[in-house]
């Protein structure tokens, strides 16, 4: 690495470091505040509370990576501009592609943090903290849903031979993966209700079962009606046989991690997490839009580090006289504000809209990424 591109690095780290941490121990203190409602119900106590904010920690630091790229590189070119630092650099034979280059090379450590924190370390965490807190408060995750949640399952082959459609209803779903409260209603090819399991509680078994327990299972057989009477099929007749069950194992395509979506937000699951549930989804004929754009958002969003460095190149070629590094420390701020902003608001226009996934996820930092090569192409030429 040539010498200069080592001072911009060692300057845009260090600022970065900063005002990583600076953002982080605002987030940390504003979620705590919000925290503090629940503090007092149950087992939930003030250090619960704190170890929640603490785990959610990694999920902001993915969020505000890019905004501090942005923030620390700005304040870096803009003490430049005022010293004069880059304007030697320039006579120096700093040519402004070669400068843009040199920035994009110090911002993959950046990209690479991002996708760390985003797809590792933040989606394990999110998920301890519901833990943490659910455990806390005694309650579960569905808790809140009167009729509980409803989960579509296609069993591909019954030991029939013919395909199958579940619809699951779990009452409640623990912070352990445990079901409870299990209603299971089975179709068969021509959608006829074919059989209804009600279960007290359920633990998954891998590979592709389900154990259930204190199990009542109805078989709803089909009664041929005597050939004095003629066959009616909107009226058909049936002969129910209910068994119970101390364990049942049953075979499903359902695995706690596509139940793992009900302890986190779909912008907050790993892209292997939102790539398996959106594949669920598919085989069941379900709408995908939502999770699709959550998955291109989570493959591109580290990327936003590059948009990020590019929008703040502009500020190097800023003397004193057209504003103090405050005011353009402020203006970074807005900037890096504002991408987010229009990145949360394109991710709801897309999935009311329907338009594609990639397209949608991709359009902001498009946008920034032009308003940087604009500016640029600006100050390089005034």
């Amino acid at each position: 690495m040539r010498i200069y591109e080592k001072y911009f690095a060692s300057q845009v780290y260090l600022a970065f470091v900063f005002i990583l941490f600076a953002f982080s121990g605002l987030f940390f203190f504003f979620d705590l505040i919000n925290e503090l409602n629940s503090v007092g119900h149950g087992n939930y106590k003030f250090m619960y509370a704190v170890l929640r904010v603490s785990l959610q920690a990694p999920s902001r630091l993915y969020e505000i990576i890019p905004v501090a790229a942005l923030i620390s590189a700005i304040y870096v070119f803009a003490q430049m501009a005022a010293n004069s630092e880059y304007t030697i650099f320039r006579v120096s034979g700093l040519a402004t592609g070669q400068a843009l280059r040199s920035l994009l090379k110090i911002g993959i450590p950046l990209v690479l943090l991002t996708y760390l924190m985003g797809e590792v370390i933040g989606p394990y965490t999110d998920q301890l903290s519901e833990r943490v807190r659910l455990e806390a408060l005694g309650s579960a995750v569905s808790s809140d849903f009167k009729s509980g949640v409803w989960v579509k399952d296609t069993l591909t082959a019954r030991a029939d031979g013919e395909q199958a459609t579940r619809f699951v209803n779990v009452g409640e779903l623990q912070p352990d993966a445990t079901i409870t409260n299990v209603r299971i209603y089975e179709f068969d090819s021509q959608f006829r209700l074919t059989n209804v399991r009600v279960a007290k509680s359920g633990k998954y078994q891998p590979p592709g079962h389900w154990l259930l327990k204190d199990v009542t299972d109805t078989e709803l057989i089909s009664v041929t009606p005597p050939p004095s009477q003629p066959t009616d099929a909107l009226n058909p007749v049936y002969r129910a046989q209910q068994t119970a069950l101390p364990e049942y194992s049953l075979r499903s395509e359902l695995t706690p991690q596509i139940l793992s979506v009900l302890l986190v937000s779909p912008d907050r699951m790993s892209m292997f997490n939102l790539f398996r549930y959106i594949q669920h989804l598919a085989e069941n004929h379900q709408d995908t839009q939502r999770y699709e754009i959550a998955f291109w958002r989570k493959l591109i969003y580290p990327f936003a580090v590059f948009v990020m460095l590019v929008l703040s190149l502009p500020f190097a070629y800023l003397h004193t006289r057209a504003g103090v590094v405050g005011i353009k420390v402020f203006g970074g701020i807005m900037l890096g504000m504002s991408f987010q902003l229009v990145n949360t608001l394109f991710s709801h226009i897309g999935t009311l809209n329907t338009w594609p996934a990639p397209l949608t996820a991709a359009t902001p930092g498009l946008i920034y990424l032009a308003l940087g090569l604009i500016g640029l192409k600006w100050v390089d030429r005034h």
